[in-house]
């Protein structure tokens, strides 16, 4: 059986001279391929050559995190776009992830309010140029549903390239999702006790579009909470939903979300 992680970020393993060993034991739990999200520029080039290093395992994004938004958002954001351009190899298979992210913010209201302006500001150009690309969108959302499915829907982008990764609404915001026909993706807190909103909003958007992820090396699932993730651990995750929340076999689960991921972000 082999399962894609749809989301991790590898350069802490890169950084600590780990990840030979992490990619090893993702490969080990059946992991066939992985995407890793960039977030910054200074991430963007890094993930390209660990793509480069690892063709058909390895794939990457580029976009700008919301909480790496700041005053110099549009500075940072002009160099996103060539790494599309003609000659480019190899490509993103997504952009993002970009979003919104309330929780993050300033604790001094004014100053809350300038970045969440910056955050859509930079949020809006990101989508104007994945429109402009055609390609997929990984979109992050924390405590801002509405205002990030609202600002989608004046950019015109193509809904069916639209992620929410590491979806942590319930099912009435998955359905927003499905309806313009977007999707959720799914980390380890699918497995967490306190997470019955996440199992249901998983459920209601059925295993026909289904994608999971770890976003490590945060989000670890159960068994192994409190310690750091990685991408092998992508298959509790997997395990887990297919068990617990759509009562069929590990090896259908594995071959629809491998199928979906794929398909999604064309690898």
């Amino acid at each position: 059986m082999t399962l894609i992680d749809t989301h991790c970020h590898l350069e802490s393993y890169l950084k600590q001279g780990d990840l030979p060993a992490v990619l090893e034991r993702a490969k080990a739990a059946g992991v066939g391929a992985l995407i890793t999200v960039g977030t910054a520029p200074d991430d963007w080039t890094v993930y390209r050559d660990l793509t480069a290093a690892h063709p058909g395992v390895v794939f990457f994004s580029a976009g700008l995190h919301p909480c790496s938004v700041d005053a110099n958002w549009a500075a940072a954001l002009s160099g996103l776009e060539s790494f599309w351009a003609a000659g480019a190899v190899p490509r993103p298979v997504a952009l993002g992830e970009c979003g919104l992210d309330r929780f993050h913010l300033p604790k001094d209201p004014a100053e809350a309010e300038v970045v969440i302006g910056w955050q859509k500001q930079a949020f809006a150009q990101q989508l104007g140029v994945a429109r402009k690309l055609g390609c997929p969108v990984i979109v992050h959302s924390r405590g801002a549903f509405r205002e990030t499915v609202e600002l989608i829907d004046a950019s015109g982008v193509d809904w069916t390239k639209v992620v929410f990764h590491c979806f942590v609404e319930g099912p009435a915001e998955v359905a927003e999702l499905v309806r313009r026909g977007g999707y959720a993706s799914f980390t380890g807190i699918l497995t967490y006790k306190t997470a019955q909103n996440v199992r249901e909003a998983a459920a209601a958007q059925g295993l026909a579009r289904l994608m999971v992820e770890t976003d490590a090396p945060w989000l670890t699932p159960m068994p192994h909470r409190g310690k750091p993730n990685e991408p092998a651990f992508v298959r509790h995750t997997a395990e887990f939903a297919a068990k617990e929340v759509f009562r069929v076999p590990f090896a259908e689960l594995a071959a629809v979300t491998t199928a979906n991921a794929r398909k999604f972000f064309g690898i």
